[in-house]
């Protein structure tokens, strides 16, 4: 086990691969079975746009997207991006559009690639392998949430000097908690709170070589969760980065829902970018 200071890494050049292969059979109530899960929308933008801001946020500026259930959607978000959210004069004389604002500037490179429509979490990483081009890269799911401090996140993979990081969560209750004494409610509380247990919250970071090492021989059928990172962590190559903060996966209607009020309250704790 070796150890690296994360000053010598620059996150800039980390690929940032996100799965967005899910098709969001529980969201459909938000999403219509219209589009992608993370294309579905937080306050106006897809969760994956807000994805993409936190990591920005903290440097990262090269993502690569694992495509599946119509990813023809996401590239077209992209594409029609700037002029989605810019003012422009159009005439039909074959002109270029004339822009009034510059719209949105994003330091973004983006490498968009289909990997199955049905194909299985590790085969999607390993079906991106030639486009980690550095000696790691980040990993998170398309939809789930949370202020995560990435830069603890490559602090503490440096010092660990492990193949890979996983971030872990104490996800939010569902249900309302109580305190009792004996057969007295003391303390009644509505809004969720945190399970005491940890949880994998996705934010991962590895070394590049993860994918020669534990996706190798990995079919379309392996789920990164099954296979890949029950062996990592067998052989002593996975460490842990804690976080108590907020955090929340969009998996249900009832958790678009949330995520929405948070947003339009001003209480978003992912929002680590400035407007």
């Amino acid at each position: 086990m070796t150890e690296q200071s994360n000053q010598t890494i620059d996150v800039a050049e980390i690929p940032v691969v996100i799965l967005c292969g899910g098709m969001g059979t529980r969201l459909r109530e938000a999403s219509g079975d219209k589009v992608p899960k993370p294309l579905v929308d937080i306050g106006g933008r897809p969760i994956l746009w807000h994805l993409m801001k936190i990591y920005q946020s903290y440097g990262f500026r090269k993502f690569v997207l694992c495509l599946g259930y119509r990813g023809d959607q996401i590239k077209r978000y992209f594409l029609d991006y700037r002029e989605s959210l810019s003012d422009f004069t159009l005439t039909h004389d074959g002109a270029e559009p004339v822009y009034h604002s510059a719209g949105p500037v994003e330091d973004w490179e983006i490498t968009f690639v289909e990997t199955g429509l049905e194909t299985a979490t590790a085969e999607r990483v390993k079906r991106v392998a030639k486009h980690l081009n550095a000696d790691h890269f980040m990993l998170t799911y398309g939809d789930g949430i949370g202020d995560v401090d990435l830069n603890q996140l490559v602090a503490n993979h440096a010092a660990a000097g492990r193949i890979g990081t996983v971030t872990a969560v104490h996800p939010a209750s569902r249900y309302g908690e109580m305190h009792v004494d004996g057969d007295v409610v003391t303390e009644f509380n509505e809004k969720p709170t945190l399970a005491t247990g940890w949880v994998n919250g996705g934010f991962f970071m590895f070394q590049r070589s993860f994918v020669e090492k534990y996706l190798s021989d990995v079919d379309e059928t392996v789920m990164l969760e099954s296979t890949p990172l029950q062996q990592i962590a067998r052989d002593g190559q996975l460490a842990l980065n804690p976080h108590e903060g907020f955090w929340m996966g969009m998996d249900t209607y009832r958790d678009w829902t949330e995520l929405n009020k948070l947003w339009d309250s001003g209480q978003a704790a992912w929002k680590s970018w400035e407007d």
